[in-house]
């Protein structure tokens, strides 16, 4: 009798525990921070990238920045290349441009400062990205 009770109780506990944890993988949210809404996503990549390339090179986090923005970039890119409402947008495509740049120098140049000029261009396709995507094109 005992053993059949605790037994219902396991039982009980593990399909709450299960479903507990469904629910929380099911809210969209990543640990990146990313939720699935197109225009927020790119606004907050935006936003964290500026501030990755903004930091001094003596930053005591900057490899840890460095690194989340790698992650970051990778799941934006993973999350929007294949969707198609997305892929054919003008934002998304500067987006990609200037995530494909920034990775690039992040994979060849590692932990180094980034450039004057990459900067600048990231910059600038940061603004043109910005403008577009509030556009809604």
């Amino acid at each position: 009798m005992l053993r059949q009770i605790l037994s219902r109780l396991m039982a009980l506990a593990l399909v709450i525990m299960v479903s507990v944890s469904g629910l929380t993988a099911c809210s969209g949210e990543t640990p990146t921070g990313l939720t699935g809404k197109y225009v927020e996503d790119t606004l907050l990549v935006m936003d964290n990238l500026n501030a990755a390339i903004a930091l001094p090179a003596d930053a005591p986090d900057r490899s840890e920045v460095q690194a989340n923005a790698r992650l970051q970039m990778n799941e934006y890119m993973s999350r929007y290349r294949r969707d198609d409402k997305v892929s054919g947008l003008r934002s998304f495509t500067t987006m990609q441009t200037a995530l494909n740049a920034l990775a690039g120098y992040y994979s060849s140049f590692g932990n180094r400062p980034l450039p004057t000029k990459l900067k600048d261009r990231l910059a600038k396709e940061f603004d043109t990205v910005n403008i577009s995507v509030k556009r809604g094109i």
